[in-house]
């Protein structure tokens, strides 16, 4: 079990802390709202009514003990600046910031945020490979660049080998397992000839999925 602190419980902020307690996780959930604080209260570990812009405030609620911080006010630049700075002053190991455009982002990440996203553009992104690549059926992200995905073997696959596609030079991605009916096949066997219902485990770069389709 991680300890989390999120910061700011707008709509994203709000979700992300119910989520990773859902998970198990320990999630203490701040804003200045007291009405949103008091809406989430039974939905986490622990729920503030608090500035978190104070450094006083963060630090006596033992922020600089927890695994990961988000701070999830994306509309106000100031705000997350400041406290950004201030989750790096309290030796954070891990902080996560919502930003609203590029450069939001690239101010947040010179102050030390270790990955600053834009959460509609994030979606919008998946939500186009998912409706562009009729083939791709689950997409894991691990990171700003790679993720593990599940996706049907496209025609082109069918008859030759995994040696022989040899995905990992040319798109940079390993096929982790294959999904034959029911059963997965770890590790896949990289010399049966690919059939055209096999299903492909695959980790590799966000940018190369839709690529793969047309290997």
């Amino acid at each position: 079990m991680k300890s989390y602190i999120v910061i700011g419980l707008g709509r994203f902020g709000f979700e992300l802390a119910v989520r990773l307690y859902a998970c198990g996780e320990e999630v203490l959930a701040i804003d200045t709202d007291e009405a949103i604080v008091n809406r989430i209260a039974d939905r986490v570990t622990r729920a503030v009514t608090a500035d978190a812009q104070d450094y006083d405030v963060l630090a006596r609620l033992g922020a600089d003990h927890v695994d990961r911080a988000v701070v999830a006010i994306g509309s106000d630049l100031g705000a997350s600046a400041l406290i950004t700075m201030n989750l790096k002053t309290l030796k954070v190991p891990y902080i996560l910031c919502k930003a609203q455009n590029d450069t939001h982002k690239e101010i947040l990440e010179r102050l030390g945020a270790n990955r600053v996203i834009i959460p509609e553009r994030e979606t919008a992104d998946k939500l186009a490979l998912g409706l562009t690549s009729t083939g791709i059926m689950e997409y894991i992200e691990l990171s700003d660049e790679y993720g593990i995905l599940e996706i049907n073997a496209p025609l082109k696959w069918a008859g030759r080998s995994i040696r022989e596609l040899n995905l990992r030079s040319r798109f940079g991605a390993n096929v982790l397992a294959t999904r034959e009916g029911e059963k997965l096949i770890i590790p896949p066997d990289i010399e049966r000839p690919v059939r055209r219902d096999d299903v492909f485990v695959v980790l590799g770069p966000y940018s190369t999925m839709k690529k793969m389709e047309d290997a």
